[in-house]
């Protein structure tokens, strides 16, 4: 195509296709947002967008009077457990008084707190407490998001972990591992496994491995080229055709693809020389926070192609028996949220809530610096961040910790999220009556999900 036909097909409301791919021998990039997929003509809130939703799962409660604002509304503080989200206060909402009560035990059941917290997280469903097969809980708000909105794009969804979910057997007092190794399901019968290794969410993201064996899977990634070496020529027969912008625009986004392969290839270079452990698979970064932002920055460039829309995240099992070394601490993770009010363990859990904070904030920022449409990803997203357990020490099932980051907005006539806020909800208020309210604004209404009694007006921006 001639330069002067590419400026007609623009000028005209031709453009580029959003879905565009950069294509090599077995593999294919997806192209970000560009200028040039937008008609010259079109105005700005025309511009092709999309809402995203992502989860993101902390486990083993936290330390909520270091997290919980002792005021409300615009005016709350932000608290020290919260301070690395402070420069992205204007598109924060602190929600207290939400609740998973049916992760409580019911008559008879017994012990099983952690694994009833990960089963009742996006579902509001109480699980079948079994070892066996007949596993039963909810489908999970963020399958519902799939089933609505996974046609439009390469995956319905994307589910990723940092801890291994390889266990298997029990984890918890009578319950399946597989409870504790996912927060999503299918269906009420159909745990959907996460992905915790960079190598292969970044494949299932940008071409498919020939064998999941191991050994042949390495000796393959060995005398392939870099996808981006893949796929040059492509990226060189389009650039001449885009403006400054969009150079620079596709440039940085290759360039970020280039970076978290090499940070793939030297974690599984490092995790090659290390003794193999259960909190350090292969091919996994050894330090949690370098792991934790690898798979953030995978989960950037999913939403950035718009590969998917829906993502889910859990930052950790619960009963995590992770050390946090890049702390110091030699302790497990589960022991410690077992404090027994001891203020040297829960200084300790204080530090590790706010670990889990800073990584956040580096997910948060990565999107606020994204172009997308008229805005930026954050703009066009929501993102829910905490845990079905507040007081780790005591299993406590309500008042939780949680937080909704972002826009939100992106759909045609959604109206933006109003950020800067701290809203306390009665007390028990169910948290799937957040997740009706959320899909609500999706444009996906429903009337029921697990134990909700109905739908928080904080979504419309008054």
């Amino acid at each position: 195509m001639t330069k002067s036909k590419a400026r007609a097909n623009i000028l005209f409301k031709k453009s580029i296709p959003r879905r565009t791919f950069l294509r090599g021998v077995g593999a294919s990039i997806a192209l970000p947002l560009l200028d040039s997929m937008v008609p010259a003509l079109a105005r700005a809130a025309e511009r092709p967008a999309a809402q995203r939703l992502g989860f993101v799962y902390v486990p083993n409660g936290v330390i909520m009077d270091a997290w919980t604002p002792k005021t409300e509304g615009a005016s709350f503080e932000i608290t020290s457990a919260l301070t690395p989200l402070a420069p992205y206060r204007d598109q924060l909402q602190v929600l207290t008084g939400l609740a998973h009560n049916n992760g409580k035990a019911i008559e008879g059941e017994g012990a099983g707190e952690h694994a009833r917290a990960s089963a009742v997280f996006l579902t509001g469903v109480h699980p079948h407490k079994t070892e066996g097969a007949d596993l039963r809980a909810g489908i999970s708000v963020d399958q519902i998001v799939a089933r609505h909105m996974g046609n439009q794009t390469q995956l319905a969804s994307l589910e990723v972990a940092v801890d291994s979910t390889d266990v298997i057997g029990t984890c918890d007092s009578g319950y399946s591992c597989a409870y504790s190794n996912t927060l999503s399901w299918r269906t009420a019968t159909t745990p959907v496994p996460m992905e915790n290794r960079p190598r292969r969410v970044f494949e299932r993201l940008f071409g498919d491995a020939a064998t999941t064996d191991s050994t042949e899977r390495r000796a393959q990634l060995e005398k392939q080229r870099s996808i981006l070496d893949l796929v040059a020529d492509d990226v060189r027969r389009l650039l001449p055709g885009l403006g400054p912008t969009d150079r620079a625009k596709l440039s940085e986004y290759l360039e970020s693809v280039r970076d978290i392969e090499r940070r793939i290839a030297v974690a599984e270079q490092q995790s090659s020389r290390e003794l193999p452990s259960f909190e350090r698979p292969a091919g996994v970064p050894s330090v949690f926070s370098e792991h934790v932002k690898l798979m953030f920055d995978l989960q950037v460039l999913a939403w950035q192609t718009d590969m998917t829309r829906m993502i889910t995240f859990m930052m950790g099992r619960e009963q995590n028996t992770r050390s946090y070394k890049e702390l110091g601490y030699a302790e497990a993770y589960h022991s410690l949220s077992h404090h027994q009010y001891d203020p040297v363990k829960i200084a300790k859990v204080q530090q590790i809530d706010l670990l889990h904070v800073k990584c956040l904030a580096y997910f948060i920022g990565k999107l606020k610096a994204t172009p997308d449409g008229d805005g930026t990803l954050l703009d066009h997203s929501m993102i829910v961040y905490g845990g079905a357990l507040s007081d780790g020490n005591l299993h406590v099932h309500n008042n939780l910790p949680i937080l909704l980051l972002g826009g939100g907005a992106g759909r045609p006539g959604a109206d933006k999220l109003r950020g800067g806020r701290h809203l306390r909800f009665p007390q028990d208020t169910p948290a799937t009556n957040l997740f009706l309210a959320m899909l609500d604004k999706m444009g996906i209404p429903m009337d029921h999900l697990g134990d909700s009694t109905g739908k928080l007006d904080l979504l419309e921006g008054v």
